[in-house]
């Protein structure tokens, strides 16, 4: 239990910042291609001022990983679908993110990062769970490719 806890927490942390960073420079590359200049510090003060004040995505994401990692977990122990245990990891996380961003979407009318509007944006958000639940398997098992 102590293994799955302190694979956990720094797997949600990574999907955060990731998903931040991502998102931040989705955002600045749209404004960039309607002809405003974003300089390299300004990309980078936007990156930081969103890492720390996006907190109420961190916490869901930690709800959406509350959910996916578990369902991978069984899925890797029942052994009854293919795939490795990386790749259920990873697939669950992107599927958390994504998953999270549609339900918002149609339960509030919202999403909770304005990138995730356009699909581009939605699937960067996936590929940020996808690092969070690789590192999950990584930490958890200790083994990458199992």
């Amino acid at each position: 239990m102590i293994r799955v806890l302190k694979a956990f927490f720094p797997a949600v942390i990574a999907a955060y910042v990731l998903g931040c960073l991502l998102a931040t420079q989705v955002v600045l590359g749209n404004l960039a291609d309607m002809g405003v200049d974003i300089s390299l510090t300004t990309r980078l003060q936007a990156s930081l001022h969103d890492v720390l004040g996006m907190t109420a995505y961190l916490l869901l994401i930690l709800v959406a990983f509350v959910i996916a990692m578990p369902v991978a977990a069984g899925l890797v122990r029942i052994h009854v679908v293919p795939g490795t245990r990386v790749f259920w990891f990873s697939l669950a996380g992107f599927v958390a993110l994504v998953v999270l961003h549609l339900v918002m979407r149609q339960l509030l009318g919202l999403y909770p990062v304005a990138a995730a509007r356009e699909w581009g944006g939605l699937l960067l958000q996936g590929f940020a769970g996808g690092v969070g639940g690789f590192l999950y398997n990584l930490i958890s098992s200790g083994h990458p490719r199992r």
